[in-house]
């Protein structure tokens, strides 16, 4: 299943697990530093929020609250549009909104259903005749490379240093597996063999000791509460290099494109998408596809790869109509991704299925469901609930409990990366004193309250080598409290897939990779196959792909920290298997 960033302390779910990281301004102006004071009852609050653009020009970034010692709190869906500003912070469930003018954004803070007037305005850098930062002794310029270990996932960080004719250091940062480049550098300081840099775009800090040959800077990357080890190397362009993506679809495509939307009246949401179709006669067949967990565009993108582009491109010129759209409050969607559950996200699936009717070029009765990981968990919640659907298809979907698939993918992605049997008992009671407390029926901020004392305990009570091996601390707490404590966490540990399943009587193909860690198939295809059964399915084929892991790459182990260096994207073998069922067998 798919998570986002903060994995190192528990290996909960781990699907698309990132650092948050965005490049430079994308010409409109919004892009930087920008601070303001929110009054509220008897307070007020000096709010900072830190935008910034990836490639593709999509908006992220993160806020603090300096006077509440909060700081590198993650921005979830930021959209700007035609001088609006509208920025979501999941974790506090707050929502700022904002005009852009010549020299503010001049909007409204949201939270906890009250509204609050807040105007910001860019934060100016220091004076250029500001005494300059100390340096190290030692040479610092030129070209690092490290590995960031996020929750399994390697992540190559890139650091660009050189020296400004008034001998200041400047720089950039790269993440190439996330397709993040030029990053500007804050101040970069120093003493003797010592180095700080300073991240403001991302609102994180890298600290370490250079060697004096200068083969390597042992240090620590910092961001968002969390800390983890990172070691840089003198890097050159080859090592740094962006693994090719070969099946990565460019136009012109011999098939018509189109952008759409289509809403979900009930959540009072707007879904934006692509819809594929194939040239020539009609109506097609259709598919929709539903991403896993955590924050998803419509291409499901992640470390450089877009699967469900692969994917729909390939369908499409097979002769199956496609339909992939942003999760909702994710990219160019609408709505609060971070209090939903998936039987939100089902009523989503649900409204694309209701779009699709609509549309002359589609075969009514030939339109499916598509989900991958968690997407295996919703397409059949939506198939329980509607008789109109001409088949699912479960890429990689769970048949058990999700607490039972992370205690299980908790030992699995821990043992191919080499942790012995004690430390993964250790993880798994942890796992369960967690998840006890979390699936409780107390109120949210009770469970919060019992998760962070817990910590806390347990965080007291390790030496400094058990804190190293485990990768928890107590900056991670916070950080593993807002993610087992969310209504979607408290959700997924708790449903049963299987009652479901056997209310599932539509054409249903069910296919994984053998060296799936994440959705292992022997744990979860066997369940799968006797709900099915049970339920009376007599149109259903169960599928393991031999060598193939969670994205269905081909792999050598399955873990996922081989994803980003794989270069292909898709199996064609898996594609073809999909396409294939979908035009002769979901009848």
């Amino acid at each position: 299943m798919t998570q986002m960033f903060k994995q190192a302390a528990l290996t909960l779910l781990a699907l698309f697990m990132f650092i948050p990281l965005y490049a430079q301004d994308s010409g409109d102006g919004v892009a930087g530093t920008w601070e303001g004071t929110l009054t509220v009852p008897g307070a007020s609050v000096t709010l900072v929020f830190h935008f910034a653009t990836s490639d593709d020009g999509s908006y992220g970034g993160t806020m603090d609250s300096p006077d509440q010692g909060a700081t590198g709190i993650p921005l979830g869906s930021v959209t700007v549009a035609e001088g609006e500003v509208v920025a979501t912070v999941p974790s506090l469930a707050g929502e700022y909104r904002a005009t852009l003018t010549e020299s503010q954004l001049e909007g409204t803070w949201s939270q906890g259903g009250q509204s609050f007037p807040l105007n910001l305005e860019m934060r100016v850098e220091a004076a250029e005749d500001q005494t300059p930062p100390s340096r190290p002794d030692i040479d610092v310029t030129g070209t690092w490379m490290g590995r960031l270990n996020a929750g399994g996932t390697q992540l190559r960080i890139v650091f660009h240093i050189e020296e400004g004719d008034d001998g200041v250091l400047t720089g950039t940062l790269d993440s190439p597996d996330q397709g993040a480049t030029g990053i500007p550098l804050g101040e970069i300081s120093g003493s003797g063999s010592s180095i700080t840099i300073q991240l403001p775009a991302v609102a994180g800090t890298y600290e370490g000791t250079i060697e004096t040959d200068r083969s390597a800077i042992e240090g620590t990357w910092s961001q968002g509460g969390g800390t983890l080890p990172l070691r840089l190397e003198p890097a050159d362009d080859e090592s740094i290099r962006l693994p090719d993506r070969p099946q990565q679809p460019r136009p012109p495509y011999p098939y018509i494109e189109e952008e759409v939307g289509f809403d979900n009246t009930h959540a009072d949401i707007r879904l934006a998408g692509t819809l594929t179709i194939p040239e020539g006669d009609g109506p097609f067949p259709a598919a929709i596809l539903i991403s896993g967990s955590g924050p998803q565009n419509r291409d499901e993108a992640l470390l450089g790869h877009r699967p469900f582009h692969v994917l729909a491109d390939y369908m499409t010129r097979k002769g199956i109509a496609v339909l992939r759209y942003d999760d909702r409050g994710i990219a160019e969607s609408t709505g609060d991704f971070a209090t939903a559950t998936s039987v939100d996200f089902a009523e989503d699936a649900s409204a694309a299925v209701d779009f699709l009717k609509g549309r002359s070029e589609i075969d009514s009765e030939r339109i499916g469901l598509v989900g991958h990981s968690e997407g295996g968990l919703i397409a059949p919640v939506v198939a329980a609930d509607r008789d109109d659907l001409g088949y699912i298809v479960l890429m990689a979907g769970p048949g058990v409990t999700g607490e039972e698939i992370l205690y299980e993918q908790g030992a699995v992605i821990l043992r191919a990366g080499g942790a012995d049997e004690e430390r993964i008992a250790s993880n798994r009671a942890t796992q369960e004193a967690m998840f006890e407390i979390a699936m409780s029926d107390a109120p949210l901020d009770e469970v919060r309250e019992k998760l962070r004392a817990f910590l806390v305990q347990t965080v007291e009570g390790m030496d400094e080598q058990e804190r190293t091996a485990s990768g928890l601390s107590e900056a991670m707490i916070e950080p593993q409290v807002q993610q087992v404590a969310s209504p979607w966490m408290r959700f997924f540990l708790s449903y049963d897939p299987r009652p479901t399943l056997e209310k599932v009587t539509c054409p249903t193909l069910v296919i994984n990779g053998e060296k799936d860690l994440q959705v292992p198939p022997y744990q979860n295809l066997p369940e799968i196959e006797r709900a099915l059964t049970k339920g009376g399915n007599t149109n259903f084929r169960i599928v393991e792909m031999e060598g193939l892991n969670h994205l269905f790459q081909t792999s050598e182990t399955g873990a996922p920290s081989e994803y980003a260096a794989i270069e292909e994207t898709f199996s064609p073998k898996a594609m073809q298997v999909i396409a294939d069922w979908i035009l002769n067998d979901a009848s």
